[in-house]
């Protein structure tokens, strides 16, 4: 089954290793994460359960499209009150498409994905990795991929 978005209305991020995506960079404050995310979108922000009291307070940043009245978050970002921003995942539908070192790892059918990953690697003569739930992606500890099903 192919997937299909509607790609022409999504914004392009670009992932930079140990610098951020599109508009986020890590180790940004909530609310230096809900200005530069309110190009996208509105944003609603709540505290992350603590699940442990050595970890510090954590927020989960969700930020809707504009227009989109009852969809899904279009990126959720995770920061922490010690760190900072420390996680940013985009939505394979609402969200925007994002690129690393020039291929697309959001948007596409996991085939393709594996398909353009193993090419990648071997171009550039780089490693790439399994997740423990069988997705193919960059060998970099800023990035994971994670199926989302669609339709």
């Amino acid at each position: 089954m192919a997937f299909t978005t509607e790609v022409a209305e999504r914004d392009e991020w670009f992932y930079s290793p140990a610098v951020g995506v599109g508009p986020l960079r890590l180790g940004m404050t909530v609310d230096e994460v809900v200005e530069a995310a309110g190009t996208l979108g509105r944003t609603k922000v709540g505290e992350c359960a603590r699940g442990h009291p050595v970890f510090s307070p954590t927020w989960k940043v969700e930020v809707h499209r504009r227009g989109a009245v009852s969809s899904p978050p279009a990126v959720t970002a995770y920061v922490s009150q010690v760190a900072g921003l420390f996680c940013v995942a985009a939505d394979a539908v609402h969200g925007p498409q994002v690129a690393y070192d020039g291929f697309q790892l959001v948007g596409k059918d996991r085939s393709e994905l594996e398909s353009d990953v193993i090419a990648y690697a071997e171009a550039m003569d780089a490693y790439f990795r399994y997740t423990p739930d069988g997705y193919a992606g960059p060998d970099d500890p800023g990035v994971v991929i994670r199926g989302q099903l669609v339709g």
